[in-house]
């Protein structure tokens, strides 16, 4: 009888620092209601890495930004399998049509592992 578990989502989430946390989320839930989600129940292992509002958090699911009334329903995720994402802050989304432009770093690391 473990029909309930198949209809919820397993997520991974990653942070850019490499620390993971596993989420179960409902297929209706939105981007912005992970992002709430998140904010409200932040892992203990994550203080670090802490933001100052749910707001700012943003998901990448295969190289992409959810944007926020995106629910995981209509991504159509693999049932009763772990999905990874990355979770970062950022006040503002890329334009479709802005990946010509890399943010310059100083670092040489930070160019990678994003997109996949």
């Amino acid at each position: 009888m473990f029909h309930q578990s198949h209809l919820n989502v397993h997520l991974r989430l990653i942070l850019v620092s490499g620390k993971t946390q596993d989420f179960t989320f409902s297929p209706n839930d939105s981007a912005t209601d992970i992002a709430k989600h998140v904010f409200d129940n932040w892992p203990a292992g994550w203080e670090e890495e802490r933001v100052s509002s749910p707001s700012i958090l943003r998901l990448i699911f295969q190289g992409r930004f959810l944007h926020g009334n995106v629910t995981l329903g209509a991504l159509k995720l693999p049932a009763g399998r772990t999905t990874v994402m990355h979770l970062v802050a950022r006040e503002t989304l890329p334009e479709p049509n802005s990946h010509g432009q890399r943010n310059r770093e100083k670092t040489t690391e930070s160019n990678c592992c994003l997109l996949l």
